[in-house]
């Protein structure tokens, strides 16, 4: 067992989600948003105890990288149960990391209370579907979960690249590959590139961050492979647009052509504390890509999206502030954190307690 596992026995108990460790300052963790210490009478960490227990778990090759670049990124299996997204940096006061717990039990769609119509995207048979969030969000998550509906009733080869990888999907119907950048693909752009030639139906790219990557990533969407990709975008006209701008200006117009025909939807989630203290609920906003939602991309008009989302709420979309304050209204969330993370602030003012509102008002939100 190695020493660091103490930590992470805690983490887990405490259920919290992530560990930061860093030299010279006691051991915290998150949890249900928050960062706290992980004991009471947490001692500050030392350089001997942080290159102790950091090397332990990590290869003398991966150890090496991480002392010249001051980065490094891995994932780390403690036991059957307990697999965690390593990352170490070093920052002003020495060596720092922090650890995401990542479940080895893939949960479900329906376990993970996202709407219905998300499945309908695992059904498709080519195009580009992006989920999307800022970090933390639980995007890996709500992937994973349809990975598995796709592998629970489909037969088809699904390539996931990613840095590293998180959820270990075992074959069901499907054959899965999963690949880890940089150990068996240089680059989330050279893992993509290979899998055109993989014999691929489904492709999820971990993150799409570059010119290089959003562009093959399309280039295999037309192609007719299905192609899942993250961005760390808040809704669906942001993310609309951060495809966009992520090419030069003479080449957007042909961009927006290629996205027209193959987006297929976008799954934009925020993850919010629950009013009763106990965990966090995500919340979601959809598009689904239809002739009205093409035409707007093609003729670059994004600030009418949210008009296509509203009035498709029959065909499953759903407005992020919608979608916000429904929860609001069943009790799930807090007036206040509903305002915090709505887009339009005034609606939710009403909402809060009249020394909040007040508060607000003087801010000028």
């Amino acid at each position: 067992m190695a020493y660091i596992d103490e930590l992470f026995q805690a983490l887990i108990e405490n259920g919290a989600s992530d560990l930061h460790l860093a030299e010279g300052q006691p051991a915290k963790i998150r949890r249900h948003g928050e960062i706290v210490p992980i004991w009471a009478d947490s001692p500050a960490l030392t350089r001997e105890q942080m290159a102790y227990m950091l090397s332990e778990i990590c290869t003398p090759e991966k150890w090496q990288k991480y002392e010249e670049c001051g980065d490094l990124d891995f994932a780390y299996q403690m036991d059957q149960n307990s697999r965690f997204r390593c990352n170490y940096l070093k920052q002003a006061h020495g060596y720092g990391a922090v650890f995401r717990i990542i479940p080895t039990k893939i949960l479900t769609l329906e376990q993970l209370h996202v709407p219905e119509v998300i499945k309908e995207f695992g059904d498709m048979r080519g195009g580009i579907v992006l989920v999307t969030g800022p970090t933390g969000s639980g995007k890996s998550t709500t992937l994973a979960a349809l990975i598995d509906y796709i592998n629970t009733n489909y037969g088809r080869h699904i390539v996931t690249i990613e840095e590293p990888i998180e959820f270990v999907h075992r074959n069901k119907k499907s054959i899965i590959t999963q690949r880890e950048v940089p150990e068996h693909a240089p680059t989330f752009a050279a893992g993509l590139k290979a899998a055109l030639r993989e014999d691929a139906d489904i492709v999820l790219v971990g993150e799409m961050r570059d010119l290089e990557t959003i562009s093959l990533a399309l280039t295999a969407a037309e192609t007719g492979l299905l192609v899942f990709g993250t961005l760390h975008t808040n809704n669906a006209r942001k993310t609309v647009d951060r495809m966009i701008d992520a090419f030069p200006a003479d080449q957007q117009s042909q961009v927006r052509t290629m996205l027209a025909s193959s987006l297929r939807g976008v799954v934009a989630q925020l993850l919010f504390k629950k009013a009763d203290g106990k965990g966090r609920v995500a919340i979601n906003e959809i598009l689904k890509v239809n002739p009205a939602v093409s035409a707007i991309i093609r003729e670059g008009a994004t600030q009418k999206l949210q008009d296509v989302i509203v009035a498709g709420k029959s065909e499953g979309m759903q407005f992020m502030d919608d979608a916000i304050w429904e929860r609001m209204l069943d009790g799930t969330i807090s007036p206040h954190e509903a305002y915090m993370k709505a887009i339009d602030k005034k609606r939710f003012q009403a909402a809060l307690p009249p020394e909040e509102a007040d508060l607000a008002n003087a801010s000028g939100a």
